[in-house]
């Protein structure tokens, strides 16, 4: 071969069969990246359903009391229940999160600070003090089961993504779903 053949470069089939190649795999890594921050974002849900479902349970195990004084040589029974139903969703509506983060208010009569010590969120103790990217409910719809959802809209397009655990008294014990019900998680 001649100095002038060895020294000639690539070709331009080879110079775009390369860049196919780095187009190939950056469309990978853009993929890659985009379900690594999606389920960063779906792991708020996941945690707090959880933390909600085991406080659910703890509030069920507390002895609540009438706070009566007791007569001399009488006694009373503690009896266990749920907290009731919290009156609201915190944010309220799903425009609060549909592709955004809402602040949970500090008022002490507001959003997870809302209830009192046998109902909603106060009954719970769960609250969220930094930016959350779902709406959360719990809801006890009878005296023996109570379930917790997180509903987001990560890519703000109007469709929700649903996550639930459930939880139910069965002889005298609390008892949770072993998983999550999950529902469009990605959205």
């Amino acid at each position: 071969m001649t100095k002038k053949m060895r020294a000639r470069g690539f070709t331009l089939v080879e110079l775009m069969i390369v860049v196919a190649i780095v187009g190939i795999l950056a469309a990978l890594a853009i993929f890659g990246v985009k379900k690594y921050v999606t389920n960063s974002k779906t792991a708020e849900a996941r945690n707090s359903l959880g933390e909600m479902a085991k406080l659910g349970a703890a509030a069920w195990t507390r002895e609540l009391m009438p706070g009566a004084v007791l007569g001399d040589a009488t006694n009373v029974a503690g009896s266990n229940q749920l907290c009731a139903s919290a009156t609201a969703t915190v944010p309220a509506a799903a425009t609060d999160i549909q592709g955004r983060k809402y602040q949970s208010s500090t008022v002490q009569t507001a959003d997870f600070h809302a209830g009192t010590n046998t109902v909603g969120w106060r009954c719970l103790g769960f609250s969220l003090d930094s930016p959350q990217y779902y709406m959360y409910n719990y809801q006890a719809p009878s005296t023996t089961t109570f379930n917790v959802t997180a509903q987001g809209d990560l890519d703000g397009d109007g469709d929700l993504s649903t996550f639930t655990r459930n939880g139910v008294i069965r002889t005298g014990e609390i008892v949770l779903s072993p998983a999550l019900i999950e529902v469009n998680p990605d959205e």
